[in-house]
């Protein structure tokens, strides 16, 4: 069956956005006094969205009212500095083309606030996206699937002719829920080894996703 839909989460996937992450994380932890954390323990945390994020990387036991006000803060923070350092992974940008050129609808669904998603979308990949969209009030996060039917949606096509591509455990069973096609990158923010245990198909290389894709698409 030909895909007529390839959806992508953003980060880890097609967009390395740990550094400014990272550095959003620990700017917040400084001001409220708190042990700063590494670049190797934010990406762990990383793929259930900001508030989530903000409860991993703060101490354990830390008041829900503080977490509240550190939340506040990242997201002020991180809307003027959430494009510093993030960058597309080597050769991304060129598979999107191509994808385009094959007449595939490409599409951005991610737990990222849709604040950054569309900041970061225009950014480095404007022109090449038919659709983005990250965390919105009353649109519950991956894995539920709620997000991926909106898209699929958009375009009046069905979730049998969608490809999820994604970079954890998250992506993986929202494809799953969503009942798409799924592919997982070991590029992103989980180990080969763990997306192994999964059973999706992975790619090494971003050229890996064209191949997968046209392979469906004879």
């Amino acid at each position: 069956m030909k895909y007529k839909i390839a959806i992508f989460d953003l980060d880890g996937t097609i967009l390395n956005t740990l550094e400014d992450l990272a550095d959003s994380v620990n700017y917040c932890l400084e001001k409220f006094n708190m042990p700063k954390r590494t670049q190797n323990e934010i990406r762990g945390f990383l793929g259930g969205g900001i508030r989530k994020l903000i409860e991993q990387s703060a101490p354990r036991g830390t008041d829900s009212k503080v977490l509240d006000e550190m939340f506040d803060l990242f997201n002020q923070y991180y809307k003027d500095h959430c494009a510093i350092k993030s960058r597309p992974y080597e050769g991304i940008c060129e598979v999107l083309e191509k994808l385009k050129a094959e007449n595939i609808k490409i599409c951005v669904v991610s737990n990222k606030a849709d604040y950054a998603v569309k900041i970061l979308c225009e950014k480095y990949f404007k022109n090449l996206l038919d659709y983005c969209a990250g965390e919105k009030e009353g649109i519950p996060k991956k894995p539920d699937p709620k997000s991926v039917y909106l898209a699929v949606e958009n375009f009046g096509f069905k979730t049998k002719e969608t490809v999820y591509i994604g970079d954890s455990e998250v992506d993986f069973k929202t494809a799953q829920n969503a009942g798409t096609g799924c592919i997982l990158v070991s590029w992103g923010f989980r180990d080969i080894e763990f997306l192994k245990t999964l059973g999706a198909k992975i790619v090494n290389e971003p050229a890996g996703i064209l191949a997968e894709l046209l392979k469906q698409n004879p």
